[in-house]
């Protein structure tokens, strides 16, 4: 059978492959003329210096011979996940590469997914470049948000349409997998080579359902199958997911992929954590109508090795740990998947956040700063995405959609302070060791890396939020010499404080109150700013990039 649907979709893509043709913004004129200056390239060289570059390893020695065969076709279909969102973050990828020669530019092009800087606010940093658009490819270029809201078309808002202007200036809907049918099928073949090798039932399954997905834009079967696994050696991550991309309504979703390696060992340590979520649901600091809902006993817990990122997940601020499926009808039935991918958070912390805590956290608190309390303070991050509300109390829908283009900001506002607030939760119960200090010294330094993303970043936002009402809170208090003490008392206030406030503007899908936060605390003061700036003079990066691959793998 699954040759007959191999063979099916090799004749589909030789007559769907000239069906998609690429939408190019012609940003860049006479393009192989637009070579960058020695000053402006030398601006470059200092950018790149923004990245440290990390090897995506594992252990294969661990794998099967199935498991190893396995790992090429998925890395090939995770792939294309990143052609895809070349096509909607900016267009035609190689008509920019190829209008300049500049090494630095090109290279630092490729990291951005586009000629803006997304650690920079999504600055330009080509000339002749204009803003990036807030809807990306999503949207015509000229659409506004009265225009959209006036638009009678159903499916304008899904998360995989997209809306283009035909030859007579009306508006249409695209779904993206006739879109990109030619592409989605390459993905899907590889997928069913894959589940074709696949030992494991309940991956095989996934991957068989996920292949079908690419080529219909209908997840929720794929999703509900991918919280049913649990004894995956490896797993993949792929298809249209966050909707951070779209920053017009946060409404359209951007291909990603992970391909990943379970750390089965760390993942046992993990697993019992879940069992407390209805307990930490019922205890939140708010009315009880905000925490009504019962998060879905299903969840997982578990660790692993990333080898591989595409798409919007390798842009700006690469992800340390991820909490999927986003579909509320999944989450509500079978809770989410929390996956900690190990080795890139202690890259990350090694690399960049005990270079941050030297430079910025008092000496005398320093000895708090710790990969354990790292690790946790991330790993319930993702968990907290489970609590708390996903359907407002008044009629307006979900959370997501009421809330548009601030709702990612502010979801990741809430996981930040709910994570705390459940290492503190679970602390008191002797369910975690060490030093409540260790938990909040590293959540501290862990804002002064995040805020870094910029504000183009929903988790840069949500820091700089955090960081703004702590401060005013007395949780923390700036020293003559530069560095930060904190105030251990205080933060647990601010915590309390800072997780009714965002608990309750989601429960009510108030986006006016939610616009008037992120526009009074979503910013960086400038005294913080200069102290940001220190840890570039220093040298210290701003985020990872990968080598990544097959070859590195030893495969």
């Amino acid at each position: 059978m699954n040759k007959i649907i191999v063979l099916f979709v090799s004749l589909f893509l030789i007559i769907s492959c000239k069906q998609e043709k690429k939408t190019t913004e012609k940003t860049i004129k006479n393009t192989k003329k637009n070579m960058q200056s020695d000053s402006e390239s030398t601006k470059i060289a200092k950018k790149l210096n923004q990245y440290v570059k990390v090897e995506l390893t594992t252990d294969v020695s661990k794998l099967s011979d199935n498991e190893k065969k396995m790992i090429p076709l998925l890395i090939e279909a995770v792939k294309i996940m990143d052609e895809l969102f070349w096509y909607q973050t900016y267009g035609d990828k190689d008509a920019l590469l190829q209008s300049f020669l500049d090494t630095n530019t090109k290279e630092f092009v490729k990291i951005n997914y586009g000629p803006w800087d997304r650690l920079a606010d999504n600055k330009s940093f080509l000339k002749g470049v204009g803003e990036k658009s807030l809807g990306a490819n999503y949207y015509p270029k000229d659409i506004t948000k009265k225009d959209f809201e006036k638009l009678n078309l159903i499916g304008k808002d899904s998360l995989y349409t997209y809306l283009e202007k035909d030859e007579n200036g009306t508006i249409k809907i695209i779904g993206f997998s006739q879109k990109h049918r030619a592409k989605l099928l390459k993905a899907s073949e590889y997928l069913m080579q894959a589940a074709a090798l696949a030992k494991n039932k309940g991956f095989k399954n996934y991957l068989l359902a996920r292949a079908k997905a690419l080529l219909n834009d209908d997840y929720y079967n794929s999703d509900s199958l991918w919280m049913d696994m649990k004894t995956n050696h490896l797993d993949v991550v792929i298809g249209p997911i966050e909707t951070y991309e779209d920053q017009l309504f946060g409404y359209k979703a951007a291909y990603e992929g992970y391909v990943l390696v379970k750390d089965m060992e760390w993942s046992k340590k993990l697993a019992h954590f879940v069992t407390f979520l209805p307990e930490l649901q019922q205890n939140l600091p708010v009315a009880a109508k905000y925490k009504a809902e019962k998060p879905g006993i299903k969840s997982d817990l578990n660790a692993y090795d990333a080898i591989y990122y595409s798409g919007e997940a390798n842009t700006g601020g690469k992800t340390i740990a991820i909490n999927l499926p986003n579909d509320e009808r999944v989450q509500l039935k079978k809770g989410t998947r929390r996956l900690q991918l190990k080795n890139v958070m202690q890259a990350k912390f090694d690399k960049i956040l005990v270079p941050i805590a030297n430079e910025l956290i008092d000496k005398k608190q320093r000895k708090y700063i710790t990969f354990d309390a790292f690790f946790a303070n991330t790993m319930f991050h993702e968990v907290a995405h489970g609590l708390g509300i996903k359907n407002t109390i008044n009629g307006k829908g979900t959370v997501r959609t009421s809330l548009k283009d601030l709702s990612s900001a502010l979801e990741e506002g809430k996981a930040d302070v709910l994570g705390l607030y459940m290492v503190m939760q679970l602390h008191k119960k002797g369910e975690l060791k060490g030093d409540m200090k260790d938990f909040m010294t590293t959540f501290m330094a862990s804002i002064f890396r995040s805020v870094r993303f910029g504000a183009a970043d929903a988790h840069g936002i949500a820091n700089m939020i955090r960081f703004n009402y702590f401060k005013e809170k007395g949780a923390f208090v700036r020293n003559e010499n530069g560095t930060y003490t904190l105030n251990y008392d205080k933060i647990m206030e601010a915590m309390d404080a800072l997780s009714g406030l965002i608990l309750t503007l989601q429960g009510n899908g108030d986006y006016q109150a939610v616009e008037k936060l992120v526009q009074e605390k979503g910013i960086v003061p400038k005294q913080l700013q200069k102290d940001l700036d220190r840890l570039l003079e220093k040298n210290i990066p701003v985020d990872v990039i990968f080598k990544q691959g097959t070859a590195v793998l030893g495969l």
